[in-house]
């Protein structure tokens, strides 16, 4: 098994594989990367990075949902 590193996603620690990447992280999660804007290191990822960008010791991921939705009238 590839070494532990620490990340913190959405304010909370957790252990992660050393060169896991972004996308293998949401899918871990159970998250559909189309409907996710991911901030890493306060920087917002162009979802075509998601497969490439691999997740580091110490770093902060932020995942936010789309909500849909409307006025109603």
């Amino acid at each position: 098994m590839p070494d532990a590193i620490r990340i913190h996603v959405n304010g909370e620690s957790r252990g992660w594989r050393a060169g896991g990447t972004v996308a293998e992280l949401l899918s871990e999660l159970d998250i559909k990367a189309e409907r996710v804007a991911v901030e890493l290191n306060r920087e917002i990822l162009d979802r075509a990075a998601f497969a490439q960008r691999s997740v580091r010791d110490g770093d902060q991921i932020e995942i936010l949902s789309f909500i849909g939705g409307g006025s109603g009238r």
